[in-house]
């Protein structure tokens, strides 16, 4: 007997949750340091276009997939194949099945780095009450932390045990109600360091660098990190979208909630990038340490600076790693629900035991990225998997660790979304998705023919792009 499918409430609790799933560490760090990298202004609003014309026609396109099936990824992949190709249903399930399975592997080493976020939030709190220590190394701490198995073991855990608290609740009752409390929690700690950083000496030169283009600092492979970003940063080609897009009732707005959603998350990554780069500009040396690692910044550098360099930093310390936890953990619930839906549709489990059997599974291969933790950090001597390597999928990366996030994030996400961008552009027909995105809730700046140009032409290119890129050694990990 199938079980009764339940929905978001409303349509902020969609805008909400799906938020969150997009609101990852990549907001916080990975944004951040790729525009220093790629210096700014210019980088910046190439970027910006790379969301309105990628980003925003393949998130509609992932959520209307989902309401219209009101089914997880295989399923939903499966009915919109065979919409226009009845021979469809196997490669549709082959797609589908891919993305949950990219799910599956990127949660399992995402929730390494998200322990590591409980852990400095407990040491900024000992730093708040009783001084940070004169003496202490921040590059030492962070290997230490990182090279104990037991302690990582024990961070991995606590927070795969929190996302499968919420996520064994349900969509209403746990997801939406967690992402109502958590997202407002989270804006309001980010407007906090906003306001703390643009009181800082250089935060006039970091907004300069940040929203001036100087298009003759921008080079040919800014653009394809721009173009790369703008897809991944927003859980594409995984499911997660069009899993959250199955619980949307028809009487709530997929463009308003896609539109909402993709604003959110950019407006977040460019309000850490402004943080960041005040502080970078603010802090003598600073300028030369950024550019090490995008780990780096988030757990090296920023500690020691919020008891030394930032306005108010021994509160704004602590909150900044409950931001990092909660950014986290959005993400997190999003990545079990994905496998969980699909137990759930296509293996007729209840919520509670695909819940509890997914995250077990997954938890059974974090085990294997904190083994291989000190390969991945370039640390001699250390983890059992540390040494591992897999020949052209893992792009010369050594460890499990580096190699399931090179695979995901350069193979999975991009050769998922691409197929995605086929389903809704070319496989389902034109009845179909105008149904979906012109139901009378559409807002006045959509317009259907752009957006079935885009996903037609101008994404699947786009994401076309970023395989080739990868296939001749660039890296989006």
């Amino acid at each position: 007997m199938s079980q009764q499918r339940d929905h978001w409430s409303s349509n902020a609790g969609l805008v909400l949750a799906a938020t969150g799933s997009a609101i990852g560490l990549g907001n916080l760090w990975k944004f951040p340091f790729i525009t220093w990298e790629n210096n700014g202004g210019a980088f910046v609003l190439v970027y910006l276009i790379c969301i309105a014309a990628v980003g925003l026609p393949i998130m509609l396109a992932e959520l209307l997939i989902g309401r219209r099936s009101q089914k997880s990824a295989v399923g939903a992949l499966k009915e919109a194949v065979t919409s226009k190709w009845p021979g469809g249903r196997k490669l549709g399930a082959l797609v589908g099945g891919w993305g949950v399975l990219a799910g599956f592997i990127l949660l399992s080493y995402y929730t390494v780095i998200a322990g590591w976020s409980l852990y400095y939030f407990t040491q900024t709190v000992g730093w708040t009450l009783g001084g940070y220590p004169a003496d202490m190394s921040a590059g030492d701490l962070f290997n230490s932390q990182a090279l104990n198995t037991g302690l990582q073991l024990l961070l991995s855990l606590g927070f795969s045990l929190g996302t499968i608290a919420v996520v064994y609740f349900g969509v209403s009752k746990g997801i939406e109600r967690i992402a109502r409390i958590f997202l407002p929690i989270l804006f309001g700690i980010l407007l906090l360091m906003l306001v703390s950083a643009l009181g800082m000496s250089g935060a006039g030169e970091a907004l300069n660098h940040i929203f001036r283009p100087n298009f003759a600092e921008l080079e040919r492979g800014a653009i394809l990190e721009a173009l790369g970003h703008s897809f991944f940063t927003l859980s594409l080609g995984m499911g997660a979208m069009i899993t959250y897009g199955s619980y949307i009732s028809r009487k709530h707005s997929v463009v308003k909630a896609s539109g909402a959603i993709v604003a959110l998350d950019t407006l977040i990554a460019l309000v850490a990038t402004v943080v960041m780069f005040s502080v970078i500009f603010s802090v003598a040396g600073m300028r030369d340490e950024v550019g090490g690692s995008t780990v780096g910044m988030l757990f090296i550098s920023l500690p020691q600076l919020f008891y030394s360099e930032v306005p108010f930093g021994v509160v704004l310390g602590p909150l900044f790693y409950v931001l990092v936890a909660l950014a986290a953990l959005t993400s997190t619930i999003s990545l079990l629900e994905v496998v969980s839906a699909y137990l759930i549709d296509e293996r007729r489990l209840t919520r509670h035991k695909a819940t509890i059997s997914a995250g077990a599974a997954i938890f059974a291969f974090t085990t294997l990225a904190v083994l291989s933790i000190p390969g991945l950090l370039g640390v001699e001597g250390g983890g059992l998997l540390s040494t591992m390597s897999v020949p052209f999928f893992g792009g010369g990366k050594v460890g499990w660790f580096a190699n399931a996030d090179h695979f995901v994030s350069n193979w999975m996400l991009p050769t998922g979304g691409f197929f995605i961008t086929l389903a809704a552009g070319w496989f389902m027909t034109r009845e179909a998705t105008r149904g979906e995105l012109e139901d009378g809730t559409q807002p006045r700046w959509f317009h259907y023919g752009a957006w079935r140009f885009f996903i037609r032409f101008v994404a699947p290119i786009a994401v076309a792009a970023i395989i080739i890129a990868v296939v001749f050694g660039v890296d989006f990990s």
